[in-house]
């Protein structure tokens, strides 16, 4: 892999106009997957054409670009980024700068169909911690959920990844009137095996069926219920994310609280997002934009990338324009979450 220029080496890294520090980079390599998650997809999605999508390669170099400004954390998104053909050759790639001390943590969030089949490689590659998107205990509910997610073969995946030495954090929408009713069970099950929970709320991004708001649970409230059967201590524990912990006296465990809706985390955001199109977004919850592939194609090195990097760091908004606060009401942003990877 290509793309090293001399001018990188003296950069600062990466600052916004608020004078934070972008150390985090989420970056999609693909807009496939497997599941069709009801708040995250269209039953009937359109997939971009291959010559859209940057190769393993263009991955690579825009990781290491990244890499070379100050990002010390990437974490590989989807869709499913496990069903990106050749995506151990990108992760083997990125985890040198792991060995080298350039880079912090490589990881990634994935949905478990694939874990497997892969959680043995990506352990050896040196991912030590993943996500796990999985929203129920239920096996007709969870299908029902992504449409198509096969609840034991999830759940086959996340003990393999356990057997394998990996860290599992699961994550879940928090859907009112859906999965609510079970998260003290998801709590218990996490617990048993060592594992971090994550609750989400869910975020208002892309036409989907039905009306968001009906099933908009705030993270409060919820806290609330849990709270009568489990002991939460505050944490100030963090994983460079926007997740707010407490521990769980009983399990041992953290629970964690994603909250874009009901209470801001924008204040000490870190991160940026590309998407598999080399699209950078600067923020989640707007659509500013800049084109990353462009730059990325036209040289063999890489300094009209960086300078395009550069150049969108200008742009970076202080916080999102999410809400969800009455029936109807149109999403943030028209892009589905599977573009840019959550």
């Amino acid at each position: 892999m290509h793309g090293n220029s001399a001018s990188l080496k003296a950069d600062r890294g990466l600052v916004d106009p608020f004078g934070r520090h972008v150390t985090y980079l989420r970056l999609s390599v693909t807009d496939r997957c497997d599941f069709r998650c009801v708040y995250c997809m269209a039953e009937d999605m359109t997939f971009l054409p291959k010559r859209e999508v940057l190769t393993i390669e263009e991955l690579a170099r825009l990781g290491g670009a990244f890499i070379r400004l100050g990002v010390r954390k990437i974490r590989l998104t989807g869709g499913e980024p496990l069903v990106r053909r050749g995506i151990m050759t990108l992760i083997d790639y990125l985890a040198r700068h792991l060995d080298s001390g350039e880079l912090d943590e490589l990881t990634l969030t994935t949905n478990g169909s694939q874990l497997a089949r892969l959680a043995d490689d990506l352990y050896a590659a040196g991912v030590r911690r993943i996500n796990v998107s999985m929203d129920s205990l239920d096996p007709d509910r969870f299908r029902q959920l992504t449409r198509r997610g096969d609840l034991a073969k999830v759940i086959d995946g996340i003990e393999a990844a356990l057997a394998a030495g990996l860290r599992v954090k699961i994550n879940a929408v928090a859907l009112k009137g859906v999965n609510d009713g079970e998260i003290d069970q998801m709590i218990a099950w996490c617990g048993q095996r060592g594992m971090d929970l994550t609750l989400i709320e869910t975020m208002p991004m892309g036409q989907v069926e039905g009306d968001r708001f009906d099933f908009f649970m705030p993270l409060d409230v919820l806290l609330k219920e849990i709270e009568k059967s489990w002991t939460l201590i505050p944490s100030t524990h963090s994983t460079g994310g926007p997740a707010r912990y407490y521990e769980i006296k009983e399990t041992g465990t953290r629970l964690g609280l994603i909250t874009p809706l009901s209470q801001n985390f924008c204040d000490g955001c870190n991160r940026v997002r590309v998407t598999c199109t080399g699209t950078i977004y600067m923020c989640l919850g707007q659509d500013d934009q800049a084109d990353l592939r462009t730059p990325l194609r036209a040289s063999e090195d890489d300094d009209l990338l960086v300078a395009a990097i550069q150049e969108a760091m200008t742009r970076k908004p202080k916080g999102h324009d999410f809400a969800i606060d009455r029936p109807g009401s149109r999403p943030a942003t028209r892009r589905h979450m599977s573009v840019t990877g959550g």
